[in-house]
């Protein structure tokens, strides 16, 4: 259980931090910085929910924003090989395996793409996929953390950043469902003509 009496410990002031498991890094170490990118996708998500009015996709997201608070407590605690089973708050694959439920769930409502979109749209789409393209980068910094630590990452946390992103994608398509639809991106649309007539 978390406790928290008081906010600012002045621990952080030299520029390091502890890990889950008691050792000191610096603010700047690749791990903390994959972790604290899994809470800005959490924020962005946060911030998404206001613009969202249906309540089912704000809950589901609420449960998206409680996987990330066990992504970043997962990345926080390096993995070791005499770790048993259960001891430490790992992401499951069930977890992921619930967003592939829901990416196909609202997917079936969607019109399959031609090309791909430009990021936009309404309100909430937008959103959506500014917190997409955040999910993606705390993926891309956990997809080189585990190219750094091989033996020190839940793999499993990765696969969920990965499959978060697609459902983001799919959420903001469907926010723009009543707004007019998607935005398609045409190949050289603003190009000025390079043959000279």
């Amino acid at each position: 259980m978390v406790r928290l009496s008081k906010i600012y410990t002045k621990t952080g002031d030299t520029g390091t931090t502890m890990l889950g498991d008691g050792s000191t890094v610096p603010k700047a170490s690749l791990r903390v910085e994959a972790y604290g990118t899994v809470d800005e996708a959490n924020a962005a998500i946060g911030l998404a929910m206001t613009a969202i009015d249906d309540e089912d996709i704000k809950s589901e997201l609420r449960e998206v924003q409680n996987d990330l608070f066990d992504v970043g407590a997962d990345l926080c605690v390096p993995a070791t090989a005499e770790e048993e089973g259960g001891s430490r708050l790992r992401v499951l694959s069930s977890q992921a395996e619930r967003l592939e439920k829901a990416i196909d769930r609202h997917n079936a409502h969607l019109k399959p793409l031609s090309s791909f979109i430009l990021p936009g749209g309404c309100l909430a789409a937008s959103h959506l996929h500014l917190a997409r393209c955040v999910v993606r980068r705390a993926e891309r910094l956990v997809a080189h953390l585990m190219l750094d630590e091989p033996d020190r990452i839940n793999s499993e946390a990765l696969i969920y950043l990965n499959r978060l992103s697609d459902l983001l994608f799919v959420l903001a398509r469907l926010a723009n469902v009543n707004a007019g639809g998607d935005v398609l991106w045409v190949p050289g649309a603003s190009r000025e003509d390079q043959s000279g007539e």
